[in-house]
């Protein structure tokens, strides 16, 4: 019998439906504006006394609290209104002490019966959810400097396997200068190291005592090392965004030396700081003995205890480039610790050093590139200088009791704190030349709800619009045509949620468009059927005819725009990938609602009835 169903396929819209329904619920539960107390030793947690003092002092500032909650150390107050997120985290940071971390954060307020089904609300864009902007300069000279330093390093191990004298390397610019015993021993050098080192422009410097050979990176060489350092920093950076679990972050280069990150949801502006721009590293070495030359040797400090010092050898044996993996932990005596995994290359340096130097002192050096901003008169203007600078600084320094291997661990670290960052960035990778931050932007709670308000608000607009026109237009027909169009937007909410995809406001428009083009798909069918009505046809061979012959043109039509999202989607970055994620899930669910909904309820209300006449 023409138009019905079986059974199974009105089982399988029904299903399709609930899941749909069941998977966009959560986001009619938005997230509420909290501040989040932590603590800063990992050990600490707020009593329930000190929590509802908090509390009434929130109450008595005028600020509304919604309730509290403690997972662990970490404690949460949820507020009412976003606007008082700020005032509530600096009367908070006030009465805590510093074992305490105060951030302001959005949290989750789904159901817990439905975040146990694994459904949760979409996940909001930069311009809808708030977060921070970063635009980060690489430092060139610096990334220059820091090849020019492993280059000096091999090239000494070089000259001492060789037995080849020399009295010392200065680095200034892009030249790396080694001073000589004699004119013979610098002859002998230039000709080993031009071998191994093709990327030098070389020189002879002085005679006699004076002799110096002194090599400078060519230009192809300064183009690759600076091409290098920004790509590699992309990647660190990308690496370190995934670990702080940022949803649709976006890291890419800007210029040629210049890096655009965006971190959507976070409000803590200070620890994502820290952790993006940490330009930490760790080099290990070994402590020099009492007759090592000086000109082989640099003394620091401990970081913990500035007035003990040690004497280490130049040459370094690996550095934090060489970790495969790294996580933090806490060592027998309760002392945080971060356990270390290395590459192979990394653990064959380590064992070739650690076993030929049993009983010798190993140190982990920490090293940061920092900045400061120095006054200074221009033109008998004050302006302000940006000027970088490092800190190096002693971890720990331990006797080799054997030969290390891949893995082995850190100890001597402040806190818990400390030793999960610097995990963190170990395991991310550190960076190839320091970073600079150039300009910080923080885009609150409130613009991106300003901006939700405004995207709903168009959303309403045009699928009002297009339900008084399918009405008009198509009578009875029109409302089922209205009823799918809501259903298509319950599916791709639901799907979006589903499948994790951010929303963003050319998302948005993405989600306009897709009711646009849903409402195409039923008007090519209604169309077809008052066409087929006015051939002859009976009612019912028409409604089975117009869903037949529109069926190519609307799956023709749709593919096309599918492979256009797509395209969009692989080679766009940002807003064009926000706005073809949401294209393209448009357009699976409008295909089944135009092909499959419309139909079932068609055939539900028209079907195998004697029907004379049509209102469409």
């Amino acid at each position: 019998m023409l138009n019905r169903y079986p059974l199974w396929k009105y089982l399988l819209v029904l299903l399709v439906l609930f899941v749909g329904l069941l998977y966009a619920l959560p986001n009619l539960y938005p997230e509420d504006p909290a501040v989040q107390i932590s603590s800063a030793r990992g050990d600490l947690a707020l009593d329930a006394n000190q929590v509802n003092r908090l509390e009434s002092a929130l109450e008595n500032a005028g600020i509304a609290v919604k309730a509290s909650e403690q997972d662990g150390g970490t404690t949460l107050i949820r507020l009412r209104h976003a606007d008082d997120q700020l005032p509530a985290r600096e009367l908070i940071a006030e009465r805590v002490n510093d074992d305490y971390v105060v951030a302001i954060n959005l949290a989750e307020s789904t159901p817990d019966w439905l975040a146990g089904l694994g459904a949760s609300p979409m996940t909001l864009g930069l311009d809808l959810r708030g977060g921070v902007h970063f635009l980060l300069e690489v430092d060139m000279n610096a990334a220059l400097t820091q090849r020019l330093e492993v280059n000096a390093s091999a090239m000494r191990e070089l000259l001492r396997d060789e037995r080849i004298r020399y009295r010392g390397t200065e680095i200034e610019g892009r030249t790396l200068t080694l001073a000589f015993i004699d004119e013979e021993d610098r002859d002998n050098a230039r000709r080993l190291i031009a071998r191994d080192f093709p990327d030098f422009d070389y020189q002879n410097l002085g005679e006699g005592r004076g002799a110096a050979l002194a090599m400078t990176l060519s230009e192809q060489a300064v183009n690759e090392i600076q091409d290098y350092a920004i790509n590699q920093n992309l990647t660190t950076l990308r690496n370190r965004v995934n670990e702080l679990g940022v949803a649709e972050p976006m890291v890419q280069r800007q210029g040629p030396n210049r890096i655009v990150v965006e971190l959507p949801g976070v409000q803590d502006t200070a620890a994502a700081k820290r952790v993006v721009g940490a330009t930490a590293n760790l080099e290990f070495r070994l402590e020099a003995r009492p007759d090592t030359p000086d000109a082989e040797t640099e003394r620091f400090a401990f970081r913990n205890a500035p007035s003990r010092s040690a004497d280490l050898m130049r040459d370094v044996i690996i550095t934090g480039d060489s970790v495969s993996s790294a996580n933090h932990s806490f060592d027998e005596n309760g002392r945080p610790q971060v356990n270390i995994n290395l590459d192979g290359t990394g653990g064959t340096l380590m064992n070739r050093a650690t076993r030929t130097n049993i009983g010798r002192n190993m140190a982990v050096l920490f090293i940061e590139h920092k900045t400061r901003d120095r006054v200074v008169l221009e033109n008998g203007e004050e302006v302000v200088v940006r000027e970088p600078y490092t800190e190096r600084g002693l971890i720990s320094l331990a006797t080799i009791q054997s030969a290390l291997g891949n893995s082995f661990r850190i100890t001597g670290l402040d806190s818990p704190t400390e030793a999960a960052e610097l995990a963190l960035l170990l395991r991310s990778g550190s960076l190839a030349a320091p970073i600079y931050f150039v300009q910080e932007r923080t885009i609150g709670p409130s613009l991106g709800q300003d901006n939700i308000d405004r995207g709903v608000m168009s959303v309403m607009i045009g699928l009002l619009l297009v339900v008084l026109f399918m009405l008009v237009r198509y009578k009875v027909f029109g409302v089922i045509a209205n009823l799918a169009l809501a259903i298509n937007l319950v599916l791709l909410v639901a799907a979006m949620s589903l499948l994790g995809a951010t929303l963003t406001l050319p998302g948005i428009a993405g989600i306009v468009l897709t009711l646009g083009m849903a409402v195409d798909a039923n008007v090519l069918i209604f169309e077809r059927i008052r066409e087929e009505l006015r051939g002859g046809l009976s009612v019912q061979q028409a409604i089975h005819a117009g869903y037949e012959r529109a069926f190519t043109s609307i799956v023709d039509a749709n593919i096309t725009t599918l492979l256009v999202a797509v395209i969009l989607f692989s080679i766009g970055t940002g807003p064009v990938k926000g706005f073809a994620v949401t294209l393209s899930l448009g357009i699976l669910t409008s295909l089944f609602t135009a092909l499959m909904v419309t139909r079932a309820m068609v055939n539900l209300t028209h079907g195998g009835k004697p029907l004379k006449t049509l209102r469409i």
